[in-house]
């Protein structure tokens, strides 16, 4: 007599795969160098200005690796030690610019999130108004062809 049917054993095994994955599921995010996480969130600054300039910077650069949050907001290891660069830099007495330069040359265009207006970006920032000065031409023939018709009949 069987106890245990084969589907009951694939159930089984399924539940036992993802429970394994859910038990570890909060390291899954966390930066192996646990002295790295320490120096990023305990990073002491000479003044509250300071502080206020770096997490300021840190947020107007995008993580390389997330793409769609910043170098705060993120929680990978990359974000983690590129938010540790900026807080050194900006301890160093770099500017803001200086340190903005080092990362575009670094990860590129990319890692801002409001490009500068280059050979390279010309396309990011003049399609949306050429897509509109299509769509705008696109009405103004529909139109005038709609009046037209009207006239006709």
């Amino acid at each position: 007599m069987r106890l245990v049917h084969r589907g009951q054993w694939v159930v089984l095994a399924f539940l036992l795969l993802v429970g394994s994955f859910y038990s570890h599921g909060n390291d899954l995010f966390v930066s192996d160098n646990q002295e790295r996480i320490a120096q990023v969130e305990l990073f002491e600054f000479d003044s509250l200005e300071q502080q206020k300039r770096a997490i300021s910077l840190a947020k107007s650069l995008r993580c390389p690796q997330c793409q769609n949050q910043n170098l705060v907001e993120s929680n990978s290891p990359m974000a983690m030690d590129l938010r540790l660069v900026v807080y050194q830099k900006i301890k160093q007495g770099q500017s803001d610019q200086e340190i903005i330069e080092f990362m575009t040359n670094r990860y590129g265009e990319f890692v801002r999130y409001n490009p500068g207006l280059n050979s390279q970006t010309l396309v990011l920032w003049f399609a949306p108004l050429a897509l509109l000065g299509l769509l705008a031409f696109i009405i103004y023939v529909l139109f005038k062809k709609s009046q037209n018709s009207t006239k006709n009949d």
